[in-house]
């Protein structure tokens, strides 16, 4: 055949020869070269490909016009296509426009299958499109990004058809459309709707190219005519001419084709009338039975007449199959196909009774033909397909067919060889799957590999497309020998090795005799076809494909390719009824208008009771008819009837095309005519893509923020030297110790603090003691120039000798040391922290009187410091003799009195100097005098003193002078004795609290130190003319700064905020508290409020929602609600308002608390990146990395914290607004931050006046559910809708009061329990309100007030159900369930919460009045100690309090999961054991049977005064079983290891429950990282693994006043602290093993150092293998 000359001027036609006038490089053959088929389920990826001649023929025409290629199969049509591909891809990548390619082909197997060959032969970006991936769901975005990526897109063609009716994609984006087994383009299939719809309605016409081996399709014999009609009605839809090739010398050279055959069986000898009609009388039995107890069932209840009327269908197809298999298969096979039906029977466990009954009907039918047919078969099916049974006679006596057995003795002729792969065709499902398991029992066959592959419809018998999958690979592999399977893989699927293909039925078209026929790949392989002996109807249908595909083969080599175009041009195609959106161009046909009625009914909310979907009622009238949709109550649309049709199919298509555009009006069908689904908008809420990991609002990513500027404590008079006027605020402190005395201080700031900042109180807490501070506003004072000064200088030298350094630089670091304050301090103060903090002196007036002699007496101290040339120099002038000053500043005299002690600038009689402040003039620090130890001179023994086996230094005289070059003048004095304390304390945090400790620990807060006394010569200390009260109150001060700080940080927030009303106040502590993380182990914590603000929130957006959107159904609204709360949405609104800089999320560290002027001591430089204070919301900083530390801030304020933080925060905002101001307040708060969550009264009102209107009917049983709730309603349809299910087809139903009442219950009840539980922890609370707030209680509530027997529905299933949960509880008192593991419908519980919403409307919103009438019914609430916890979390919890694992195993048995959780105590081995169709039930079982026992165990083990308390409870457990955390290095992430104050020996009641041994058989093999915490982690994870209780780790401290050398190696250092830590471990069944460690510099090095050991012991005793250290 010629090939088609090129169309001038042919719209339809698209020429690439002139962009590729000269064949692409990549495609050039050699002189010999002849090319070999390349296999397109191959993995290997080629670079290069030769094509045959025929290819390279076909692909020049191809370039020229559209074609349909009709070749062979095996021939290789898809390299023809791939070369198509790469020349359109060349021709793309020169063009600026986006262009695709696009290749369709008809199933999942063969996209997978194309997606592989043409990404491994094309250089393109390759993408496959299928149903599974859920590309159905897809929006407009996910197809703009799919086609911004990617080059070619292969997809089945719904896909395509779907995104082109929804105005996804366009065909003018596509420039080549390559389709595979084009021959199916007829009729309704997608390749016909696709061009039809749009490719001859498109300007711009992408190129065609298809690909078929057949292209007719019709069943029967096809004579010329009909041939040639059903090629140009193909070549009219493709706009496309058919091509082939007429020299098929090559084709026939290089392809290998299959060996045609035909075996014969005779026809069946064995009658089994008799059986048939015992099998027919059954059924029909069965059926009638059906049908009667369909029609005496209530006619509203639909569900079950639905479910009846599938069940009979069922029925009908059984009986069928079975039929089928004994007239063709024999009685063994029928056999099989019973018991598969019998495996295939439905899982009853939930449904309705009388559904119940109807399947065990069924069911009896079923098991009554298993019967029947099973004594035929005296001998059974299973032993008598040995080596030495006799087939002949299994054939007469009707055990197989001849068919059948004429099918097994083809495959023993193939021999014993393993390397045959066979596909047998054959029509139906059944058949497939009886003959799989009969091949498999036949022992002659078993080398064989048997397996069946069928398609994946909606009927019982399908498979799932990934064993689809498998299967098709094992048989490719070579895994499987013999696969039976229906026409699933009839096209395109390409098995090389296939050598035989048996054809079991007969194929009915000409298109499965040719595609079957090649799927024979292998050279010599055979077709098969397997015929009846004088069976003429059977040959004569085989003669009838042949001929009609020679006719079919010679009209596509005959064609004639001039006459087609016209042919073409002149067709034109049936307009359809369509609907076109304006906006986008999406469209609905009349036939598609059906299914987008039905999608858009399956995105209604709905339940188990009821799913909603359309309702048809067709009437005719003179030969037409009309359709009449009703749509389900919560639809936009209710009721549509359409127009007169001439038949009822059509009626019903246009009546859904009518249905689409009014849905489309209303807004329920988006402008790509999909169902609304709602959305954020583009600020609403912050989306995660497929890669952004971790998103916005999770606990996962970890974000980088800075801190908040304190705006009051900032100021302007640093730089000035004139006067200046403050704002005053008097510190006070009262001891619990009345003897114990503290100075007040005053705090000077330039602005104003709010009153309730100005004006607070606080508890600080010190060992053994408790002081209250508290905090005045003493309205303004003034201070001159020379009073500025001094204070100034004051706070620098006091908080720098305190808590700092007064001198900096040092031999060690090379720089010259040097007094702080030499020079000007102005570096050491900041405009941002402007403030004084000055000592009061005593008075028991109210009198504002500042303490100035003491500030006097520093600034003089300073200056002695700043002129003595012993602190800038290493050697003094006079030979390093001490200077001594009086408090003149003249030299001391020597005093004779023995009672005189000489300090550095002043003497003192020895009887007083107990609470003198002194400064060590070499050192700079500031020390309180405890007494002169009169026994001790400079003279004495150094290492006596300080307490010391040996020491360089003989004495204190050596000592001075050779450390620092001083030579005491007067070492007779005696010593001083001075208390040592320069490190601040967190004093916010009870320490003395039970538990608070290891709290703090853990969060990085520094315990009290034990007190150091230090032992210094007088003639080294500067006396300060400072009672010792201010000092004891100096410490005080960094933690009523912090918290002052943070209440001013709380008020700035409010302030921004500026919620103003004239008789509701904030208090700035309750915003505070909404600010404050668990992580600052504060007394307060956000926690409680975030849970509160959580329900405040769900509220107000519900009752918003509820209001304004009152056509919006309740799936919408909650989809709605769910955008607006999310965590994301309230983490971008938190950050658009910078709440991040608010927040406190680490504990308060006093040592980096500095005052202004003094000196940082532990700088943290910022290696952040940002050089602002403010963070930029930027991904660079933001992480997923677990080694990030959280709360910790460098210099800047910069720190990382979780990014549910803010969501967190924003919630208890609204919450401590609430709680203080109200809904208005919490509603103010929302408005600010954003939440569209205001109510308009008159909303309300106009809500409640519709609702008047709506029709009621009168019913007694509304006053009597009135009567049961204990409220009239003055709206009674609020009510009637509140009982109204959507199964009753009403205008109404309850969902959206259920919708809005959920939200009502939530906040009342949280609400209510965070004012009655106060001293419960967060996580308590959080238990306490899922216990409440549920279903399952509500539904309770519905059957304790006999509410349930008030529900209007039409369900079976729901009444079943319904009833079942009533009689679980006892009949004398309802709130005693006698099956607790009944669980109550969600109708019930939906039920309570829609009356709750009615209430609410109908209250006019009146929260108040509505929990006075709700309370009663919920009554009693749980309270903490009446709260049972899940057993399987129950269980988890104890085990980790107690320091034991638990190992779990599952396993399905059929439908039923086996759960079984294994503990391992110190000497025994727990086992429990749970049953259930739901895994997570079953496990539930399991750990409430292990709990008992173990709860039995620990109660055996305690006191008698412990066994009085249940001994497992949250807070029993934190404090009785573990007495404190150690945890492992902060830049590590591993699990804690507990440590034990003891450990319950436990013994069972049962000897027979005795662990066999839980040491491992053969030794663990483990990895052990040296680095800080991995011995611990390694150990931590071998107990875990072997079910060991957890070791017990003691580490022991040792001090030293001299220096020790701790450690080894690189770690070795000096230190006056170690600490040797000590493990025990108990293996069960085997020993108890205790190790001891190194000495460590520190606690977590030292249990480092005892793991290790551990490790290593229990490797001498073979326990382990350590394989390798890291």
């Amino acid at each position: 055949m010629h090939s088609p000359k090129e169309e001038q001027g042919e719209p339809l036609k698209r020429s690439f020869s002139e962009a590729n006038s000269d064949p692409p490089d990549w495609m050039v053959l050699g002189d010999n070269e002849t090319a070999k088929e390349e296999d397109p389920s191959s993995s290997s990826k080629p670079k290069d490909f030769n094509p045959r001649g025929y290819q390279l023929q076909v692909y020049e025409v191809a370039k020229r016009r559209n074609i349909i290629a009709v070749l062979d199969t095996g021939v290789g049509k898809t390299m023809i296509a791939v070369m198509l591909i790469k020349d359109f891809g060349q021709a793309i990548e020169s063009t600026e426009s986006k262009k695709l390619i696009i290749f369709l082909a008809p199933t999942v197997h063969l996209v997978n299958q194309q997606f592989e060959y043409i990404k491994d032969h094309t250089g393109l970006e390759v993408e496959q499109y299928y149903g599974a991936k859920g590309v159905d769901e897809w929006t407009l975005d996910c197809w703009e990004k799919e086609t911004k990526e990617h080059d070619v897109l292969v997809m089945t063609p719904q896909i395509l058809l779907d995104a082109l009716r929804k105005a996804f994609l366009s065909l003018d984006m596509v420039s080549l459309m390559i389709i595979d087994e084009c021959h199916r383009a007829t009729g309704n299939h997608p390749y016909a709707k696709i061009m039809k719809e749009f490719y001859h309605k498109s300007n711009n016409k992408p190129k065609i190219f298809g690909m078929t081996a057949s292209p007719v399709v019709s069943k029967g014999v096809l004579s010329s005519n009909n041939c040639d009609g059903q090629m140009s009605e193909l070549e009219c839809v493709l706009d496309s001419l058919i091509y082939t090739i007429e020299d098929r010398t090559e084709m026939e050279a290089c392809v290998p084709s299959a060996k045609e055959s035909c075996r014969f069986f005779d026809p069946a000898q064995f009658s089994s009338l008799d059986l048939k009609a015992k099998v027919e009388a059954s059924w029909l039995k069965t059926d009638a039975s059906l049908s009667n107890l369909q029609s005496s069932l209530q006619t509203s209840h639909k569900d079950m007449d639905d479910k009846l009327k599938n069940l009979r269908k069922r029925l009908s197809n059984d009986h069928a199959k079975v039929l089928h298999c004994l007239d063709n298969l024999g009685l063994i096979c029928a056999y099989e196909a019973v018991n598969i039906c019998l495996e295939n029977i439905l899982d009853t466990t939930e449904e309705s009774k009388a559904y119940r009954e109807s399947v065990l009907q069924y069911k009896n039918f079923l098991e009554e033909v298993q019967c029947r047919i099973g004594e035929s078969l005296p001998l059974g099916d299973k032993n008598f397909l040995n080596s030495g049974f006799d087939y002949l006679k299994a054939v007469d006596l009707g055990y197989i067919s001849p068919k059948l057995h004429e099918l097994l003795q083809l495959f023993q002729s193939f021999g014993e060889t393993r390397q045959v792969l066979c596909l047998i065709f054959v029509e139906r499902i059944i058949t497939a799957k009886v003959i799989e398991r009969f091949a498999k029992k036949v022992s002659c066959l078993s080398h064989f590999m048997v397996s069946y592959m069928t398609g994946s419809n909606t009927s019982v018998d399908s498979l799932a497309p990934k064993i689809q999958k498998e299967t098709l690979e094992s048989f490719r592999s070579g895994k499987v020998n013999l696969l039976f399977t229906t026409d699933v893989v009839e096209e395109g699927i390409h098995v090389p090795n296939c050598c035989y293909v048996i054809r079991f039925d007969l194929p009915k078209t000409v298109r499965s005799y040719v595609q079957s026929r090649g799927r024979a790949r292998q050279n010599n392989s055979e077709f098969i076809m397997m015929l009846e002996r004088g069976n003429m109807k059977q040959r004569n249908q085989l003669y009838d494909i042949i001929r009609s595909e020679y006719s079919m083969t010679n009209l596509a080599i005959k064609r004639d390719p001039d006459s087609d175009p016209c042919l073409l041009k002149d067709h034109t195609f049936e307009e359809t009824n369509v609907f076109i959106v304006d906006a986008t161009g999406a469209s609905v046909t009349a036939d598609s208008a059906v299914s987008l009625i039905h999608k858009y009914c399956g995105k209604l909310p709905g339940d188990k009771y009821y799913t909603p979907k359309p309702n048809f009622q067709f009437t005719s009238s003179e030969g037409l008819y009309k359709c009449k949709l009703t749509l389900p109550v919560n639809a936009a649309v209710q009721t549509i009837v359409g127009p007169p049709s001439r038949n009822s199919h059509l009626a019903k298509q246009l009546v859904c095309l009518e249905a689409c555009k009014q849905l489309h009006q209303m807004g329920a069908l988006d402008d790509h005519l999909t169902p609304s689904i709602e959305e954020p908008s583009e600020n609403a809420c912050v989306s995660k893509g497929k890669d952004s990991g971790a998103g916005a609002g999770t606990t996962k990513r970890k974000e980088l923020h800075g801190t908040t500027c304190i705006q009051a404590l900032c100021g302007s008079w640093g730089e000035k030297s004139d006067d200046a006027v403050f704002f005053a605020y008097k510190f006070d402190f009262k001891c619990n110790i009345i003897t114990v005395v503290y100075s007040g201080f005053v705090l000077l700031i330039e602005s104003k603090l709010a009153d309730d900042v100005g004006n607070t109180e606080m508890d600080l807490f010190l060992i053994g003691k408790m002081v209250k501070a508290s905090v005045s506003s003493c309205g303004q004072v003034h201070l001159n120039a020379e009073q500025m000064m001094k204070a100034k200088r004051f706070q620098e030298f006091f908080f720098n000798g305190l808590f700092g350094k007064l001198f900096v630089g040092s031999k060690s670091s090379g720089a010259p040391r040097e007094f702080l304050l030499r020079d000007k301090s102005s570096s050491l103060w900041s405009p941002s922290r402007m403030y004084l903090l000055l000592p009061l002196e005593d008075n028991s007036t109210d009198e504002l009187r500042i303490h100035w002699p003491g500030i006097t007496a520093c600034t003089l101290a300073a200056e002695f410091l700043n002129k003595n040339s012993l602190l800038g120099t290493e050697q003094s002038d006079d030979g390093g003799s001490n200077p001594s000053l009086n408090s003149t500043g003249s030299p001391v005299t020597d005093c004779k009195e023995t009672n005189i002690i000489r300090f550095a600038n002043s003497s003192v009689d020895a009887n007083s100097l107990r609470n003198t402040v002194v400064l060590a003039i070499h050192t700079g620090r500031i020390y309180c005098i405890i007494e002169a130890v009169s026994d001790k001179t400079a003279e004495s023994s150094f290492a006596e003193t300080v307490d010391t086996v040996s020491s360089e230094f003989a004495n204190f005289y050596e000592y001075f002078y050779k450390k620092y070059n001083i030579v005491l003048k007067h070492p007779g004095q005696p010593l001083m004795l001075l208390k040592q304390s320069h490190n601040p304390h967190n004093l916010l945090v009870n320490f003395n609290d039970e538990g608070v400790s290891a709290k703090a620990s853990q969060a990085g807060v520094v315990n009290e130190k034990p007190r150091f006394h230090v032992h210094m010569p007088p003639e080294l200390l500067l006396v300060l003319d400072v009672p010792v009260s201010v000092l004891k109150s100096l410490y005080l001060l960094p933690s009523l700064m912090h918290r002052l700080e943070s209440l001013m940080l709380a008020n700035q927030l409010r302030e921004e905020i500026n919620f103003c009303s004239s008789n509701i106040d904030i208090p700035s502590s309750m915003i505070l508290e909404a600010l404050t993380t668990l992580r600052c182990c504060e007394s307060f914590s956000m926690e409680r409020l975030e849970l509160l603000g959580d329900s405040v929130l769900k509220y107000a957006v519900s009752c918003h929602l509820f209001l304004r959107y009152p056509n919006k159904h309740e799936g919408q609204l909650s989809a709605r609600r769910s955008l607006a709360v999310c965590n994301s949405t309230l983490h971008k609104l938190g950050t658009d308002h910078k709440i991040q800089g608010y927040i406190r999320d680490s504990a308060f560290d006093p040592r980096r608390w500095v005052a202004p002027g003094q000196r940082v001591l532990r700088p943290v430089p910022c290696k952040c990146g940002v050089d602002s204070l403010e963070v930029p919301l930027d991904k660079k900083f933001q992480t997923e990395d677990p080694k990030v530390k959280v709360g910790k801030s460098c210099d800047r304020g910069h720190r990382w914290f979780c990014s549910k933080t803010i969501s967190d925060c924003v919630e208890a905002l609204i919450a401590a607004y609430y709680l203080s101001g109200g809904l208005v307040a919490a509603l103010h708060v929302m408005t600010w931050l954003g939440i569209d969550a205001e109510v308009d009264p008159s909303v309300v009102a106009e809500v409640i006046n519709q609702a008047s209107l709506r029709t009621y009917v009168p019913n007694y049983k509304i006053h009597m559910i009135e009567s049961k709730v204990g409220y009239n309603f003055s709206v009674k349809f609020f009510l009637q809708e509140a009982l109204t299910h959507e199964s009753v087809h009403e205008s109404y139903c309850y969902q959206r009061l259920e919708f809005l009442g959920d939200s009502v219950l939530d906040l009342l009840i949280t609400q209510y329990l965070y004012n009655h539980h106060t001293d419960i922890d967060p996580g308590e609370l959080t238990d306490l309100r899922s216990a409440s707030v549920n279903n399952e209680n509500f539904a309770q509530v519905a059957v304790r007030h006999d509410l349930h027997k008030h529900l209007q529905h039409c369900s079976t299933l729901l009444s079943n159900q319904i009833s079942e949960y009533v009689q679980s509880f006892t009949e004398s008192d309802n709130t005693t369930r006698l099956d607790p593991s009944i669980k109550g419908p969600k109708a019930l519980g939906d039920l309570v919460e829609s009356i709750v919403g009615a209430i609410l409307i109908d209250t006019n919103l009146n929260l108040g009045k509505v929990w006075r009438i709700v309370e009663p019914l919920l009554s009693p609430i749980v309270t903490p100690d009446k709260l049972e916890l899940p057993p399987f979390r129950e269980l988890n919890e104890l085990c980790d309090s107690l320091g034991y694992f638990i190992k779990e195993k599952c396993i399905n048995k059929g439908e039923v999961v086996h759960a079984e959780l294994l503990l391992q105590l110190d000497h025994d081995l727990l086992v429990g054991e749970g049953f259930d169709r739901s895994r997570k039930v079953a496990k539930g079982k399991a750990a409430s049977c292990l709990l008992k026992d173990l709860v039995v165990c620990i109660h055996k083990s305690l006191s008698g005064h412990e066994k009085g308390n249940r001994g497992i409870s949250r807070k029993k457990r934190k404090h009785d079983y573990v007495d404190s955390s150690q945890t492992m290095d902060d830049d590590s992430l591993e699990p804690t290891i507990p440590k034990m104050q003891r450990r319950a020996e436990i013994q069972l009641l049962d000897e027979s429950k005795k662990a066999c041994s839980a040491t491992p058989a053969t030794p663990v093999i483990v990895t052990v990282k040296t680095k800080k915490g991995g011995p611990r982690t390694t150990l931590f994870e071998l107990c875990k693994k072997l079910l060991w209780p957890m070791p017990s780790i003691k580490a022991t401290e040792h001090k030293s006043s001299a220096p020790m050398e701790i450690g080894e190696g690189p770690e070795r250092k000096k230190g006056f602290i170690s600490f040797v830590s000590k493990i025990i471990l108990n293996v069960p069944g085997y020993d108890i093993i205790e190790c001891t460690g190194d000495a460590k510099a520190d606690k977590k090095s030292s249990s480092d150092s005892a793991a290790l050991f551990m490790l290593y012991e229990l490797e001498q005793r073979g326990k382990l293998i350590i394989e390798e250290t890291l």
